[in-house]
């Protein structure tokens, strides 16, 4: 297998800046797909393009669609990606589109399908290093958050804007954060709050002391809540538990789907949505399994498989990862 570490997306300074996650991984799960002539791989969130990269090289029949609903993100994919031009269509579109872009593209319902269909969930390495783009806590820059820049909601509207009860609501379920209350009402009191900055120090002013000086850990205090608005801001969960049937209705038989997700809520509706996919659905009590019934998908992963410690060492923010796949094995009734 190519050594894909040459080919990282760097900083001025020379410095990698993009590592995808559980590439090797990755890999080894959707290449035995991409193998034959005319294979189709759909990276529907392509970011900087890193797994796609590795892809290309590696199974040099393949052809990508790429989708991104980031403009500056696929501006750097097509970059990264210019060795391979002429395999690859990129797609600025959010990846709940996903049918209608392989429509658009030349591969509708009455096409064979696609081979592989990789998802890497939450943000990109491009928009947590843009410290304008308002992602992170470490740095100052407007609330923003948006992943594409042409929708108007962003996250200063919601923390100056909604309801006292429907912030705590978005940020203890998309955050899981148990101090919503208290970081709502500190959030409240000192609107208007047009900076990341601003943010941070309202949370602050809501949490123990025992929880405020643990800046720069991976439990940073400002983690959940920003976590919560950003998904908020991105419509994000909706927009999983929009693609994954069309994933999997999208897959050619042997086709696989590969999701790399970073929080639980999403890690719960990947492991949902493969459990249904990948168990019979006769009713109880037949001697055995008419074919109308028997599962169209098997799973490729037992569980959500993690990055390896080497890789966490190396690459910090592979340490929330989890990774699930399943393969098409029939195809549908």
């Amino acid at each position: 297998m190519q050594d894909t570490s040459l080919h990282l997306a760097r900083r001025s300074d020379g410095q990698p800046i993009h590592r995808p996650v559980m590439l090797e991984r990755i890999l080894s799960l959707l290449s035995p797909a991409l193998s034959h002539a005319g294979a189709i791989l759909v990276d529907g969130t392509l970011g900087m393009g890193g797994h796609s990269r590795a892809l290309l090289e590696a199974n040099p029949n393949a052809r990508l669609i790429g989708i991104d609903q980031d403009e500056n993100a696929l501006a750097v994919a097509g970059e990264h990606l210019a060795d391979f031009a002429d395999r690859t269509t990129l797609v600025q579109a959010r990846f709940d589109s996903l049918t209608q872009v392989l429509e658009n593209a030349g591969v509708g319902a009455t096409e064979r399908g696609v081979d592989a269909i990789l998802l890497d969930l939450g943000l990109s390495s491009l928009q947590i290093d843009e410290a304008e783009r308002g992602f992170s806590y470490m740095h100052d820059a407007s609330l923003d958050m948006r992943m594409d820049t042409t929708r108007e909601l962003t996250a200063a509207t919601i923390v100056n804007t909604y309801e006292a009860s429907e912030l705590v609501r978005i940020i203890r379920t998309y955050g899981e954060e148990k101090l919503a209350q208290r970081i709502v009402a500190q959030i409240v009191a000192n609107r208007p709050i047009n900076t990341t900055g601003e943010l941070v120090a309202a949370i602050d002013q809501a949490l123990p002391a025992a929880v405020r000086f643990r800046h720069g850990s991976s439990s940073h205090p400002a983690k959940r809540t920003f976590q919560a608005l950003r998904i908020a801001v991105n419509a994000e969960l909706e927009a999983l538990q929009a693609v994954i049937p069309q994933a999997l209705a999208a897959l050619a038989v042997d086709g696989v789907l590969a999701i790399i997700s970073f929080q639980s809520l999403e890690d719960r509706y990947v492991k949902d949505a493969f459990r249904t996919a990948t168990q019979d659905s006769a009713p109880a009590g037949l001697p055995y399994v008419p074919e109308a019934f028997q599962a169209r998908f098997v799973n490729l992963t037992r569980g959500a498989e993690v990055a390896c410690e080497a890789e966490v060492n190396g690459n910090s923010r592979s340490a929330s990862a989890k990774l699930r796949a399943v393969k098409r094995i029939k195809e549908d009734a």
